[in-house]
């Protein structure tokens, strides 16, 4: 009998880290499956610190080091009431990214038809990938892409809204007050991208291009 109870003991003593590690585990991927919430729909996680390293409660508050990536190798803090532990664990994510649908000649303005979603693994796609495809509405390419090329924000430009020599607007608002006038651009810039602009007085000020293609300035 005293036998039997000292192997259960054992037992117990051997599971409870396996069960701790599985339960941080879960909480791991809950934690970065709402993070990723939009952008993968399936989130693996592996923790690949030791054992005898993972925290000591059951309920660590988790947070990401820094603004760093959610997928691939990443460092999680699990903080224990004040006690924190520095934990690497691998995310793997799966979701829909930007590939391109057809061949597209480097400086060609991208068509509804020339990219498309497929779905995969984000953790193992290059830097910077494209996950909206919304982005590439319109985008002029940088360089030749060929048809499954996953579209990297590096490789689009957007198209100007505004060129360089170009006659343009600026309204400068402030609290409760709105000011026109009329300028030249000296830059080209996409729309949400800064433009200065050499006004009639020869003042150089610096603004957002919006839609219109107006300078926004907010003072």
């Amino acid at each position: 009998m005293n036998a039997l109870k000292s192997g259960l003991a054992a037992t117990l003593l051997f599971l409870s880290p396996l069960t701790q590690a599985g339960e941080l585990q879960a909480q791991l991927t809950s934690f970065f499956a709402q993070r990723l919430a939009g952008v993968s729909d399936e989130v693996v996680v592996n923790i690949r610190t030791p054992q005898n390293m993972l925290p000591a409660c059951d309920q660590p508050a988790l947070s990401v080091v820094g603004s760093a990536k959610l997928w691939g190798n990443v460092n999680v803090v699990a903080n224990c009431a004040g006690v924190k532990r520095f934990l690497q664990v691998n995310v793997q994510a799966t979701g829909n990214y930007v590939v391109a649908a057809q061949s597209v000649a480097r400086g060609s303005t991208l068509q509804p038809d020339s990219v498309t979603l497929k779905r995969g693994r984000l953790d193992q796609l290059p830097p910077r990938t494209m996950l909206d495809i919304n982005q590439a509405q319109d985008a002029i390419s940088l360089r030749d892409l060929v048809p499954g090329q996953p579209i990297q924000l590096s490789m689009l430009r957007q198209a100007w809204r505004v060129k360089a020599g170009q006659r343009v607007q600026v309204v400068a608002s402030g609290d409760g007050f709105s000011v026109n006038g009329e300028g030249q651009a000296l830059d080209n810039a996409a729309v949400a991208q800064n433009a200065r602009v050499r006004m009639s007085s020869g003042q150089i000020v610096s603004g957002t291009v919006n839609t219109d293609g107006n300078i926004l300035i907010n003072l």
